[in-house]
């Protein structure tokens, strides 16, 4: 399977890709492990600790297992349209497995909740603007008042120019981590015209639409960001 898969939606259906897509966010992805362990600190400065937790694009399991084993008494629902995906998020947890309820589609096939928190990593960016403010509106409606929302995804500026910079700095890191100039630039064309790649200040704003409040960045690795709000 080539790399230059890992970000784009044809991967979910794609029985090899999906096979080694645990491969790719470290690779993509500066900081990965570091921004779901502070993703993890977020979440608990609020969670109860029998908390009960939405996550929105669970397929692959790879939050859900990091989440789950820092927390062994919290609960998760996660919901992904790929049951490609679903599959590999339930070898993923393995025997944690049993604390997660998982459910094939989009938003609008998960419990009303209330959730004490959501996330949403490494997947709005799949997602169309109008279509991404109803599901930031559906999240917030299935979170109790003051729950976190914890959101990562690619975001950049996108002045004269600038997009292009910051996916060759995305690309550059791939290289980087090891992935071939070929494929890491054929990642880059991809995301670039198949992807919904919206700017900072369009993603806070999409979020203060939806309700939330206190919107903050917590985290930037190149063309990625992440941030935590509030319903």
């Amino acid at each position: 399977m080539d790399e230059d898969k890992y970000f784009t939606e044809s991967a979910f259906s794609n029985t090899d890709a999906v096979a080694r897509y645990t491969e790719g966010p470290p690779r993509f992805v500066p900081g990965f492990s570091d921004m779901q362990r502070m993703v993890c600190w977020l979440l608990a400065e609020r969670v109860p600790e029998n908390g009960r937790i939405l996550v929105v694009g669970a397929g692959g399991g790879l939050e859900l297992k990091v989440f789950a084993e820092a927390q062994p008494s919290w609960s998760f629902d996660g919901v992904d349209p790929s049951a490609e995906m679903l599959t590999l998020a339930e070898q993923t947890m393995g025997p944690i497995a049993s604390r997660v309820q998982l459910h094939h589609g989009f938003i609008d096939v998960t419990p009303d909740g209330p959730f004490d928190a959501a996330t949403c990593i490494l997947t709005m960016h799949f997602v169309e603007r109008e279509e991404r403010r109803r599901m930031a509106s559906e999240i917030r409606r299935r979170l109790k008042p003051g729950a976190p929302l914890v959101v990562a995804h690619l975001s950049v500026p996108q002045g004269d120019g600038e997009r292009a910079v910051w996916l060759s700095r995305y690309a550059a890191f791939a290289v980087s981590s090891g992935v071939e100039s070929e494929n890491a630039n054929k990642a880059r064309d991809a995301i670039d015209s198949q992807l919904s790649i919206l700017t900072p200040e369009e993603d806070e704003a999409i979020l203060k639409e939806a309700g939330f409040s206190n919107v903050s960045l917590f985290y930037v690795g190149f063309a990625f960001r992440g941030w935590v709000a509030y319903a």
